[in-house]
């Protein structure tokens, strides 16, 4: 899915958050959101799920403007994986079979069923499948919603810091499955983070934040010492090992 989003402004009753955001993203694509705390880089996502609505401005999923979608269609489009997860007394499969929910009439036919052990088989979960969520360790918990996300058929996958609270391990297993199932399935992921050498390591391109707008938004030609500096406020050297480009700071 294309996704197209065009002048994009939101304000909370005591402050504006975002200011003149547009971007688009092409199916097969990772795209990470950087910035600072505050930035906006949650409120974003959650304007292009609609759990917020911008002031002005127009978000287009294959030029379809998704104010016009229906609460199922867009599930069926676009999955959003929020920062905040818990573990609750639900079996794996349960869990990731929610994600079945836009398409659902009465109960779970065959073909959902299928697409829930496919989903939980993609992530490496298939073991898991009767064990309970909390019982899982956090890397495992984060694959469960991640699966969830995939059972929905999106075309969009929005991800909120996925890496948060996660080991390294963890972190470059669940970086490297998103990576792959947008390259695989030709979908689009656009993924918030506060990791800049993650990013470079797994994102196709960037959007940096700051002061409520898109500072820079490009490939990894747009991750300069001078830029990182601009936004953290912190200097930093750029280096590469190994064919990865990883900042340093000084």
């Amino acid at each position: 899915m294309k996704l197209q989003v065009q002048n994009i402004h939101f304000a909370y009753p005591s402050r504006p958050v975002l200011a003149n955001i547009s971007f688009n993203i092409q199916p097969g694509e990772l795209v990470a959101i950087l910035g600072t705390n505050g930035t906006g880089k949650t409120t974003l996502l959650k304007t292009i799920n609609r759990i917020l609505k911008p002031s002005t401005g127009v978000i287009y999923a294959n030029q379809t403007d998704i104010a016009t979608l229906s609460s199922n269609h867009l599930a069926q489009n676009i999955a959003y994986v929020a920062q905040q997860r818990q573990g609750t007394r639900t079996t794996v499969f349960n869990a990731v079979l929610l994600g079945r929910k836009p398409y659902l009439k009465w109960n779970a036919t065959a073909q959902d069923l299928e697409i829930t052990s496919q989903a939980l088989n993609t992530l490496g979960l298939s073991d898991y499948a009767l064990r309970y969520l909390d019982e899982l360790s956090g890397g495992e918990l984060q694959k469960v919603v991640i699966a969830r996300a995939l059972a929905q058929q999106p075309n969009l996958l929005l991800l909120d810091e996925p890496t948060s609270s996660l080991d390294l391990k963890n972190q470059l297993e669940v970086l490297q499955l998103v990576k792959t199932i947008t390259q695989t399935q030709n979908i689009a992921a656009l993924v918030t983070m506060h990791d800049i050498n993650l990013a470079l390591r797994y994102a196709d391109r960037f959007i940096l934040l700051k002061d409520q707008t898109i500072y820079a938004a490009g490939n990894a030609d747009i991750i300069t010492p001078q830029a990182i500096e601009a936004i953290y406020a912190v200097p930093v050297t750029l280096s590469t090992l190994n064919g990865h480009r990883f900042v340093v700071p000084i």
